[in-house]
């Protein structure tokens, strides 16, 4: 890369979710992925809101928002909730809204096995491939489907390694590669059960963006602030 690896742009993992709550699943995740790939860090996208779940037993947006500050201490990790200031319903719009607003920034679009299984039915699948390298990180149960699914198969020739990925002078895309570590069996379905509560003891002081510096606004969900596919 001309003017050396010094001068490379920063590089950013970004894994979205809702965050209901954050656990150390995450953390892991996220570490590994900034090893293997060689990341700056990873942003963890918590969205407002998501139809593809059920809205009973989510947790206010400050208080997932808060979890996710408390995973991510001394770790390479930022917590944002930056698809509420943009105010996009679909991940192709919020993906390539970043991509604009950080030009200096190469992001890497992070995603389980679990999503690259039914990542055809996202809308504008392809152009999100196009707007940015997308890394899946195996998880158990779904590999099969993932390796059958559709997306993969229009993947073909852009699949790679990580270490290939890794040193890659720019990142392009399409690009697609598969992580596999060991897998975590933390969930943040078995926290709620064992922990129903765990959202009232946070604290109703808005939390400020990591990213945006701004106060996250914690006014009720509508329809206007849900996160579709």
């Amino acid at each position: 890369m001309k003017g050396g690896a010094s001068h490379r742009r920063k590089r950013v993992g970004l894994l979205g979710g809702s965050f209901n709550p954050a656990h150390g699943g995450h953390r892991r995740i996220s570490l590994f992925a900034v090893q293997a790939l060689g990341l700056d860090e990873v942003w963890w996208m918590v969205s407002p809101g998501n139809p593809l779940k059920p809205d009973k037993g989510m947790a206010p947006l400050g208080a997932r928002v808060k979890s996710a500050m408390a995973q991510a201490r001394r770790a390479p990790v930022k917590v944002t909730a930056i698809e509420q200031a943009f105010g996009t319903r679909y991940t192709v719009d919020t993906l390539k809204l970043l991509a604009l607003r950080y030009p200096k920034v190469e992001f890497v679009w992070l995603m389980g096995s679990d999503n690259l299984a039914q990542f055809h039915r996202w809308k504008n699948w392809r152009e999100i491939a196009r707007t940015m390298p997308i890394a899946v990180i195996a998880r158990p149960g779904y590999d099969g489907q993932a390796v059958a699914s559709p997306a993969m198969a229009w993947f073909g020739h852009y699949r790679m390694s990580a270490a290939r990925f890794r040193q890659r002078g720019e990142w392009s895309a399409p690009a697609l590669v598969t992580l596999r570590f060991d897998p975590d069996s933390r969930s943040a379905t078995a926290i709620r059960r064992a922990d129903p509560d765990w959202a009232s003891r946070m604290s109703s002081i808005p939390p400020r963006d990591q990213i945006t510096h701004r106060p996250i606004v914690m006014r009720p969900k509508s329809l206007t602030e849900t996160t579709a596919r």
